[in-house]
């Protein structure tokens, strides 16, 4: 389209700009071209239906691959789509090809990404933490009688801060009492018991602690970290992106002090995942992908271990690519993740941590939701045998990606049932904020959808 089209003066079209509205930007373009979502969607690879979402804001628009076909095919600057202008070499419609900005590089990179930047990081972000309230750190208690109690993380806010907790009284720290507190951690986390996790975590932290002081620091490396990487899980769960990062980083110190290549890689998934709660898509892909490869010419540990860790590292990245809108990068990743959860042939829970088979079509409904094709979410949601999850944890987030899927294609009453399912399976799980803010856009079809306000008030989705 030529620049000098009247839409480019228009005031709807100048509204979409100031509100960096690309789907609204897309419509316009396609309507003054003359063009139908039928011929728009044959050429990109998208349904005319899944584009009328896209263009109503029904469905995000952030895939950067479809934003590239979409700008080439209607002829408009990429700029104006979020996209950078292409520079490197000039092609028919005067634009150029390069790789977009965002996308992520794998390579071999250090693990933190550039140098020096991490332990500043690290430093700001401990800084912060010590300098704040609880109540700064945490958020405000909400009221018991207009939501659901949270897990209290005062104890694991004060262990962090102040090293001021104790081992439980009456257990000496010994390997197998520090063992079978890890293991108790570890279930607890599995079943959604995030409450009882977190009144727990402190006291097991400092148990695992006790031990290495008592001069078995080796020794107590693995389960140390292993704690402070359950703690990062629960965090994450619970919404605390700054405690997630401070946990992360000490699940990872804890590692190089002498655990196994295994605890080593999967306390560096913590911090990829830290990473990503921060924004910083291409380092946390960077961090899960390198480790991921530097795990895969270890030949000391258990092959299926191995397999399972390297797979949960890929499935990772993958993820954090398809929240940073990077389709290519996504699907070359779950690939490999595919790849790997075939040669290990089942889905098995080794270290508290479940991979397999099933585990990888639960990262592609995910993807598929962040890219935007819920309908190719909830085809991957049905080859899944929802008995055969081994955890309540699974079952509960299973059903959880589903009701986002259902909540992004349009459809209500689907995603509540998707809702109760997952409090069916774990209602702790269910007080997740993505949870509270479905439950909350579902108050609109109360009238429709029996029990919906009393189930908004069960997650805390009412103040």
């Amino acid at each position: 389209m030529d620049s000098t089209h009247s839409i480019w003066r228009s005031v709807a079209m100048r509204d979409a700009l100031v509100r960096r509205d690309a789907g609204a930007i897309v419509r316009l373009a396609r309507r003054a071209s003359d063009i139908t979502l039928a011929q728009l969607g044959a050429a990109v690879g998208y349904t005319a239906a899944s584009l009328s979402r896209m263009e109503r804001g029904k469905q995000p628009m952030r895939d950067v691959q479809l934003l590239r076909q979409v700008a080439e095919y209607l002829d408009i600057p990429p700029d104006l789509l979020g996209l950078a202008p292409r520079h490197e070499q000039a092609t028919s419609r005067g634009y150029v090809d390069e790789r977009l900005p965002g996308t992520t590089k794998v390579g071999p990179h250090a693990l933190f990404g550039e140098e020096g930047d991490d332990p500043v990081r690290r430093r700001k972000l401990l800084t912060g933490l010590a300098g704040a309230t609880s109540g700064a750190v945490l958020g405000p208690a909400p009221a018991a009688a207009q939501s659901p109690a949270r897990p209290v993380l005062a104890g694991l806010e004060d262990l962090l801060l102040h090293r001021q907790s104790s081992p439980p009284l009456g257990t000496d720290p010994t390997p197998s009492t520090v063992f079978a507190s890890v293991d108790a951690s570890r279930r607890d986390f599995s079943a959604c018991r995030y409450d009882a996790l977190a009144r727990g975590l402190p006291s097991r932290i400092a148990l695992a602690q006790a031990l290495g002081a008592e001069g078995h620091p080796r020794q107590a490396a693995t389960p140390v970290a292993d704690l402070y990487t359950v703690a990062t899980r629960l965090c994450i769960k619970l919404g605390e992106d700054g405690l997630a990062a401070v946990t992360a980083d000490r699940a990872l110190t804890a590692a190089l002090g002498g655990a196994d290549a295994l605890t080593v890689a999967e306390a560096h998934r913590m911090v990829s995942s830290a990473w990503r709660r921060q924004g910083h898509y291409a380092r946390a892909t960077d961090v899960a992908v390198t480790a991921a490869q530097q795990l895969a010419g270890d030949r000391t540990t258990d092959m299926a271990e191995r397999l399972s860790v390297q797979g949960n590292l890929y499935a990772t990245a993958a993820y954090t690519a398809a929240k940073q809108g990077d389709r290519h990068t996504a699907q070359a990743l779950i690939t490999e993740a595919q790849a790997t959860a075939g040669r290990l042939g089942h889905d098995e829970l080794l270290r508290g941590t479940i991979f397999g088979p099933s585990q990888v079509l639960l990262h592609q409904i995910s993807i598929s939701y962040l890219l935007g094709d819920a309908g190719q979410a909830i085809e991957h949601a049905r080859r899944i045998d929802t008995a055969a999850l081994p955890t309540s944890e699974r079952q509960a987030r299973y059903w959880i990606d589903v009701a986002r899927a259902f909540d992004q294609w349009g459809k209500p009453d689907r995603c509540y049932r998707a809702l109760l399912a997952a409090e069916r399976a774990a209602p702790q799980e269910v007080r997740r904020g993505s949870v509270r803010t479905m439950a909350a856009g579902l108050m609109r079809h109360d009238r429709a959808l029996p029990g919906v306000r009393t189930f908004a008030q069960r997650v805390g989705a009412l103040v």
